[in-house]
């Protein structure tokens, strides 16, 4: 950058260092491979198994159960190097820090055993099915079934928009248990998904940004999976659980978004200073030069709001409301500065070679997934 950001209280030494860490991995690593993951439309599978053997699966998960032993900060360290190593969208966030949380904080001890130390190692590859066709953020809507038989679920439905939808091998499913009303009926139950498992079936979806991450559709026809698999002590407990999780989704969302707002400015930053145009670089120009110093302030903002959101979130301090409004300020902040910055590019800016087309892609989906902003902004009201 060309001028440094204030330092972020929350980060100390290892977390630097896992940052570093992280950040070269991706560049040497990673990042010529990119190209070919994005024309592929995923990753292959066997790059779970090299994150997991660098340490950047399950960085906050407890050492005892295969995990980092870190904080909060060590898995935002990491989300924030893969953005910024605009890598199309790897999956490693929803992995770490929403579907290892959810069986931490929820499973009982023999699930946290079976499934958090492969999590960790990559040899398992996490999602959480949630989206459905026509529900979204109303997830008292959710039809998918989960009918008990013997000590089996039999698991029929529909989801969509899932992240890692086609490596994933264990998929925590929101699923209706019985037929009470609204989020009564609701619970998690996790299918381990083996060769030869009957059941489920996939369709990778085509994105307009993100192109390296497997985003799918799932369908479930009698799906079986064992009724010790259910997460909680009994059946109906989703809403509360999901509710409970949905604020740390959303601040990564946050993190993601700050991330490419750096590299996007960086980048920018770097052509103006060479790109010429009527004998001299477009930084000569004060237009430009506006332009980038709105943006410079614009990202300041935004790293100290989220910084301040990520402190709150290691004491424990961190609600609902405002981490809604948090993902909403990023996520909306980071299409205005990654399309600015496309257009000091001009034409290369919109041709998909230029990593800043891609970042200006990826950047538009923040303000969907995790909800919407306006349902962000609808869950922050309610508290004011």
């Amino acid at each position: 950058m060309t001028l440094p950001l204030f330092p972020s209280a929350w980060m100390t030494e290892d977390h630097r260092l896992l940052q570093d860490s992280a950040a070269r991995f991706f560049a040497e690593q990673w990042q010529p491979r990119a190209a070919g993951w994005r024309t592929a439309g995923l990753m292959e599978r066997s790059t779970w198994q090299e994150a997991g053997a660098q340490g950047l699966l399950c960085a906050a998960m407890p050492e005892g159960l295969g995990g980092g032993g870190g904080d909060f900060g060590h898995e935002a360290v990491i989300v924030m190097a893969a953005a910024r190593a605009n890598l199309g969208g790897f999956g490693g966030s929803v992995h770490s820090a929403i579907v290892a949380p959810y069986l931490l904080h929820h499973g009982s001890p023999a699930q946290q055993a079976r499934w958090l130390p492969a999590l960790a190692r990559g040899e398992r590859v996490g999602a959480i099915a949630m989206t459905e066709p026509g529900t979204g953020s109303d997830l008292q809507a959710i039809r998918t079934r989960a009918r008990r038989d013997g000590e089996h679920y039999v698991i029929s439905g529909q989801k969509t928009f899932i992240t890692n939808g086609q490596n994933a091998d264990l998929i925590i499913i929101v699923c209706r248990t019985n037929d009470a009303p609204g989020a009564r009926g609701l619970s998690l139950l996790v299918a381990e998904i083996d060769e030869g498992t009957a059941g489920l079936t996939r369709r990778r979806l085509d994105k307009v940004g993100l192109k390296a991450q497997d985003t799918s559709e799932l369908f479930f026809d009698d799906l079986r999976v064992p009724a010790s698999h259910l997460l909680g002590a009994s059946e109906g407990l989703a809403f509360a659980q999901l509710m409970g999780e949905l604020p740390q989704e959303r601040l990564v969302i946050a993190c993601q978004a700050v991330a490419m707002m750096e590299r996007a400015l960086a980048d920018t930053i770097a052509y103006a200073k060479q790109r010429t145009a009527f004998g001299q670089p477009i930084w000569a120009f004060q237009n430009t030069r506006f332009v980038l110093a709105q943006a410079q302030s614009d990202l300041l903002a935004a790293r100290a709001l989220l910084d301040a959101a990520i402190g709150a979130h290691l004491q424990g301090t961190l609600d609902a409301a405002r981490a809604a409004l948090v993902k909403a300020w990023c996520s909306d902040l980071v299409s205005r500065l990654t399309d600015a910055c496309l257009q000091l590019f001009g034409g290369y800016g919109y041709m998909l070679e230029t990593p800043i087309a891609e970042l200006w892609a990826d950047a538009r989906v923040t303000r969907i997934y995790g909800g919407t902003n306006e349902i962000m902004k609808e869950l922050a009201s309610r508290s004011m």
